[in-house]
């Protein structure tokens, strides 16, 4: 959807689950989410490497050592059109999602090259090469399909889901800003959330793998990924919640292909910070408004930074139940 890892890049993008997350919806029909996400990251030599092989700049003949240095700022509209189901499926809650992106994406890659090229006789030259690209584009990416059951047990939610990319989204092999991943993927995982409406304490936690299809266009298949996305926070009332949000992101299979140069190529990172979120009534709806924001560290091929993001979520609100009239009897 954003963020293995061909130039480190991924389908899934960490923190995209938080707080509340197996909690069932209160009510069935359709429920909306819109996001607003923003990140800003760099990384060094690795990914530049990686992503100069990936647009063709990297002739294959050439053995080369990048001092370089890639940033990016990414502004992504989401929106999520989500319809729970008033049957059970297996004793739990099922709900499918239908998720789009709209946004901005502006990179810049700027640095050295320094090596040595091939001749067609064998013979080894020296090589060197500074290189400034600057790319940016405003389209739609990819779009992603859902499907979830939650059970709810008290104060115990477990949750399963299955997702997806379809690529249909904005992407060239040879630009280095993109919006579309360029290839498609499978992704699915299961999550608990303990929440007790009586202390107001509140854990979540979503473990999920994904499985990359090939790359047409470039020949790369990223291996399969690990992320854990987590939320602990504290209800203040019954409308105000603060907390803490974080999670780990790994790489657990190489990336293969014909068209990887670069090797193995695991990409890590982890994240962590604030939370706060506000539910409010909305007519006979109810809505929830959560802002959260994540610091990234431990990187290892992929770029880290900072993240945002803020979620606003329309879904309707519990029936409130009816006392039942009392009998009356005629003689």
């Amino acid at each position: 959807m954003a963020r293995a890892d061909e130039g480190g890049i991924s389908f899934w993008i960490p923190g995209f689950f938080g707080s509340l997350a197996a909690v069932p919806q209160q009510a069935p029909g359709w429920s909306v989410t819109s996001i607003y996400y923003h990140t800003s990251v760099s990384a060094g030599g690795d990914v530049a490497r990686a992503r100069e092989i990936t647009l063709g700049r990297i002739p294959a003949n050439l053995n080369v050592n990048v001092n370089a240095s890639v940033n990016a700022n990414v502004n992504l509209g989401l929106v999520a059109g989500t319809y729970t189901f008033a049957t059970p499926v297996l004793g739990g809650q099922a709900s499918a999602t239908l998720l789009a992106t709209y946004g901005s994406n502006s990179t810049s890659l700027a640095g050295s090259l320094v090596g040595t090229v091939t001749g067609p006789g064998g013979g080894v030259l020296p090589f060197s090469r500074f290189d400034s690209i600057d790319s940016s584009i405003i389209a739609f990416g990819d779009l992603i399909p859902q499907f979830a059951l939650r059970w709810n047990a008290g104060v115990h939610n477990y949750m399963t889901y299955i997702t997806g990319d379809i690529p249909v989204g904005a992407y060239q092999s040879t630009r280095l800003a993109n919006i579309g991943l360029g290839h498609g993927a499978i992704d699915a995982g299961g999550g608990y959330t303990y929440f007790n409406p009586q202390t107001g304490h509140e854990f979540s936690g979503v473990l999920g793998f994904t499985y990359n299809f090939i790359n047409t266009a470039t020949q790369y298949q990223s291996g399969v990924d690990m992320h854990f996305d987590w939320g602990a926070s504290q209800f203040l009332t019954k409308q105000w919640q603060v907390g803490l949000v974080g999670y780990a992101y790994q790489e657990l299979g190489c990336d293969s292909g014909s068209g990887d140069r670069v090797g193995c190529f695991r990409s890590r990172v982890l994240g962590v910070g604030p939370q706060v979120g506000y539910i409010f009534p909305v007519g006979d709806m109810q809505g929830y408004l959560n802002l959260k924001a994540y610091g990234e560290f431990a990187n290892e091929n992929r770029p880290a930074g900072w993240n945002v993001w803020l979620t606003f979520n329309l879904q309707p609100a519990a029936a409130t139940p009816t006392t039942p009239s009392r009998p009356r009897f005629t003689k």
